[in-house]
């Protein structure tokens, strides 16, 4: 399950820095796959469009820090524990129930950002 940054957030942005895999991003911020990981050319999102790795996407949110959850992996192969919320002054980095993941994918998708 990827994780959320919830309407809670105060824009503290300590959660930023810690991502493994740069899936967080400020409010308002284009994103892309090709940010901080390893991924060149064609990169599949998790709702099974191909996109450029450079391709930069629209924000998740304008007014809050947001994760996407097509580089969430929670941390898994680097840490315990997922690290945004680990630092979350306010515990507004919580479970994304609308992207439930085994290990054995978060770990496959890890795998394919850090070739």
């Amino acid at each position: 399950m990827a994780i959320k940054i919830t309407d809670e957030c105060i824009n503290c942005g300590a959660c930023e820095p810690e991502c493994p895999n740069n899936a967080i991003y400020e409010g308002g911020v284009e994103w892309a796959v090709a940010d901080g990981t390893s991924v060149k050319g064609s990169f599949t999102l998790m709702d099974g469009s191909a996109v450029d790795a450079d391709h930069k996407n629209s924000p998740i949110s304008n007014d809050t820090y947001y994760i996407t959850p097509n580089k969430c992996t929670e941390c898994q192969g680097f840490h315990e524990e997922p690290q945004c919320a680990a630092v979350c002054p306010v515990d507004c980095c919580v479970p994304d129930e609308l992207y439930v993941e085994t290990i054995e994918a978060l770990m496959a998708k890890k795998e394919s950002l850090h070739l």
